[in-house]
């Protein structure tokens, strides 16, 4: 099975892509959508039209048959926790427009599955997300937080069974 794990962001949407045989991960790609910002932070709709295209491309380019996005977090900027929130409905729609039922972690529920505990640092994250795919190279931050959501939602889906019957419906 083929999970995409997607780290929402307005001027850097990571993703990660992973194979999961059993209890076995490997990894496929990993990456960072960019919208360009203009003058002024750029035109907000341009912004998310880039991320849906690049994220669009990707789903095209890997068929993953599983994604999951981390949920924002809500910070005492409204309106830069706004624009995130629209940025995250791009990260839900371009994986459900491939027919894909996306699952969303808490940042907290990703970090305790990868690391071992809720709050670990970025750091932490990354090492620990190269102790899982041995051998990968990592594009960045929100990459590394990517991989660890696909991470997070491989081993949900394995612990709750769903894997199986995932794994047939992929066939």
């Amino acid at each position: 099975m083929r999970v995409i794990g997607i780290d929402p962001g307005l001027r850097n949407l990571g993703w990660g892509v992973i194979d999961v045989a059993g209890s076995r991960l490997s990894h496929v790609a990993n990456g960072i959508c960019h919208s360009v910002p203009g003058p002024g932070d750029g035109d907000l709709a341009q912004r998310l039209l880039a991320l849906y295209r690049q994220l669009t491309d990707v789903l095209r380019l890997h068929e993953p048959d599983a994604a999951a996005v981390e949920h924002t977090f809500v910070n005492k900027d409204a309106v830069a926790t706004l624009k995130l929130g629209q940025a995250r409905g791009i990260a839900l729609l371009v994986p459900a427009q491939f027919g894909l039922t996306v699952g969303e972690y808490a940042p907290n529920a990703v970090k305790k599955t990868v690391v071992g505990v809720g709050h670990a640092a970025k750091g932490q994250i990354d090492h620990m997300v190269r102790l899982h795919l041995p051998g990968v190279q990592v594009a960045g931050p929100d990459a590394a937080d990517a991989l660890a959501v696909a991470i997070c939602h491989a081993h949900h889906l394995q612990s709750s069974g769903r894997l199986a019957a995932a794994l047939r419906a992929a066939e």
